[in-house]
């Protein structure tokens, strides 16, 4: 178990476990750096447990399903081991790996904006390991689907319903020092029940089969002469990983119900701010990051940066627009007409995070990641979103400023035009 843990551990963690000290440094920088700004905002509890759960789930199951992670464990497979303490380690490492690189910033940031007491230290770190035991079990069951996902459906009713107190039976105090109590016992029952789930796993169950269509990576194949070639590999590209289009769907959500939250506000608060949220789409804009294969190939091959980093960015810049234009509909139908502007507004942010979202991936790519995790989570995907949010501010405090941003644009494209 040791030699098996320590196998994953140095691909995850680096030969000499370098990445893991330097990723906790960071974690203390940002605590101590939030702390000493006297910054605070009160947050729930049970706010705390669903944001930490979901996180640390979410991420735990992308480093399980992570397609650069299988050809290590297809490689581990072959050779022989032992049941329990193959599942055991591989599960544990990757446990350490999310909760240590990954939820341990968002732990670092609740811990210093909000305050809490030594239970609710306990409680969270109960919830991080609640999060990838559960993560893991089901993972290992996703043959049958449909009892996983009734079996997270009923834990997550189970949380809210005891962490959402009601105040008019008793003191707020003892309801809610209760419901923690409550919470605790329930997954620590539900984490060890999860421990049973992995105790009867096999390091199969964990493998994953690739598809006729993915074998051999058929998808990654962009063959020259075609002008349509490049979109038939974007749309296979998110059609062999459904996970990427499961983010793009939650966006379109998300562009729903921006509105209802916006409705108190004025127009202007809020449309350049809601495009500015929408152009949030990581999957969409890593592709060069994901599949070094495809850079290589590109960089190699003379002509390549007009023939693929123009209808990239018109693919991004499709996806972005098809999420405000939801995010303009739903506005229509709850808070009033759309005029000009707004769509103005919705080019532009469409269009110039499309830009910079290309330039990014063609210059600075991401090559040091170990799972694809590490691009989900990657610093590098709040470079956008930050732009675009500032120029919302910009835009919020002179509305004429847009047009003037859409003539930048406009010699903007043009100038990179000639540079390509």
């Amino acid at each position: 178990m040791k030699m098996t843990g320590k196998a994953f551990a140095k691909k995850l963690f680096g030969a000499k476990y370098e990445r893991l000290p330097r990723t906790l440094f960071m974690d203390v920088i940002v605590f101590w750096g939030l702390y000493i700004s006297g910054f605070q905002v009160q947050i729930a509890s049970f706010i705390r447990v669903l944001m930490i759960s979901a996180f640390t789930a979410g991420v735990m199951w992308q480093a399980l399903s992570s397609k650069d992670n299988a050809v290590e464990l297809t490689a581990m497979l072959m050779l022989p081991y032992r049941r329990r303490e193959f599942v055991f380690s591989y599960v544990g490492v990757l446990g350490a790996y999310t909760v240590l690189t990954k939820t341990g910033l968002l732990f670092a940031v609740l811990m210093a904006v909000s305050a809490w007491k030594p239970v609710d230290l306990v409680a969270m770190l109960l919830c991080m390991i609640h999060a990838v035991l559960m993560a893991a079990a089901v993972y290992s069951m996703r043959k049958y689907w449909y009892v996983g996902g009734l079996w997270t459906a009923v834990i997550v009713s189970a949380i809210l319903c005891m962490t959402i107190p009601d105040t008019e039976m008793l003191s707020l105090d003892s309801i809610i020092f209760g419901n923690e109590v409550l919470v605790d016992l329930l997954l620590l029952v539900n984490g060890l029940f999860a421990v049973l789930i992995l105790w009867r796993a096999d390091g199969y169950d964990f493998y994953q089969k690739e598809s006729r269509k993915s074998h051999g990576k058929t998808y990654h194949v962009v063959r020259q002469g075609k002008r349509a070639t490049l979109w038939r590999y974007f749309f296979r590209y998110l059609s062999c990983h459904k996970n990427y289009l499961l983010n793009t769907a939650v966006m379109w959500c998300v562009a729903l119900v921006l509105p209802c939250f916006f409705r108190e506000m004025t127009v202007l608060s809020v449309i350049p701010v809601g495009f500015a949220i929408l152009s949030f789409n990581t999957p969409v804009c890593i592709l060069l990051s994901c599949d070094p294969d495809l850079e290589q190939a590109l960089r190699f091959l003379p002509g390549q940066k007009r023939r693929f980093c123009i209808p990239y960015c018109l693919f991004i810049f499709l996806c972005n627009m098809a999420a405000d234009v939801i995010f303009l509909c739903s506005w229509r139908i709850q808070n009033g007409s759309v005029t000009v502007q707004m769509t103005a507004g919705a080019v532009f942010f469409a269009l110039q995070s499309a830009v910079l979202s290309v330039l990014l991936e063609w210059f600075y790519s991401i090559r040091d990641w170990k799972i694809e995790s590490d691009l989900w989570h990657h610093p590098r995907k709040y470079v956008v979103p930050v732009v675009m949010l500032l120029l919302a501010g910009a835009v919020l405090a002179c509305p004429v400023l847009l047009y003037a941003l859409l003539v930048l644009l406009v010699v903007e494209i043009a100038v990179l035009l000639f540079i390509l």
